[in-house]
């Protein structure tokens, strides 16, 4: 059997190797004349499959989306339903920061975002919760998820007491917080998502006559 002289190409190979580049080195190392190269083919084989690289991006961007967990969504109780979406969401984010940016910016007409817009807002609406809060609700959770997984709040500190000590005293012991950066974070996202949840609660409590 004769095997080709070029590699074959898919949508999802392309995808693959583009997510890799804007992992290893952010969403302006994507191009296409380095993707193709990465692939072992010429430029010009890429739009066979996508006709710019807006729409790689695209792609890219949902191809992450699509792998966050909306199975809470309609079946488990809205509060709990909402932290264990938020939980996967962040995940995703945290697994390709380089991405969050571009995510940020709402689903557009990526699939697999609009199916996640959906099914939040269709739960919650389910829920009992009136079209225009749910749709603020989804809005603020996009917020506070992607924010939480843009950066390290504990990481933004140096690990030098000499620092603080004269100037701040409050923030004293700040410079340990780099050696605990992922339980500070994953703490902090943790009590805010509980700050969310509980406010809504008393908001969802209060809608009832």
């Amino acid at each position: 059997m004769v095997r080709p002289r070029t590699p074959l190409l898919s949508r999802e190979r392309i995808v693959e190797v583009a997510t890799a580049i804007v992992d290893a080195d952010g969403l302006d190392a994507l191009s296409t004349r380095r993707l193709a190269r990465e692939l072992g083919v010429q430029a010009p084989s890429l739009y066979n499959h996508f006709d710019t690289k807006e729409e790689i991006v695209d792609a890219v961007g949902d191809a992450i989306v699509a792998g966050v967990d909306l199975s809470m969504l309609g079946r488990d109780p809205w509060p709990a339903a909402l932290r264990g979406w938020a939980r996967a969401y962040r995940a995703a984010f945290r697994a390709h920061p380089h991405v969050i940016p571009f995510l940020a910016r709402g689903p557009a007409r990526r699939p697999a975002s609009l199916r996640l817009a959906d099914a939040v807002h269709g739960a919650l609406v389910s829920a009992g919760w009136p079209p225009a809060q749910a749709t603020r609700i989804g809005a603020a959770m996009r917020y506070f998820v992607a924010g939480s997984a843009l950066g390290s709040f504990a990481l933004g500190f140096v690990a030098d007491p000499s620092l603080y000590e004269a100037d701040y005293p409050h923030l004293r012991d700040a410079h340990r917080l780099a050696d605990r950066h992922s339980e500070v974070d994953d703490a902090a996202f943790e009590l805010g998502l509980d700050a969310l949840i509980d406010g809504l609660e008393r908001r969802f409590a209060a809608l009832r006559p």
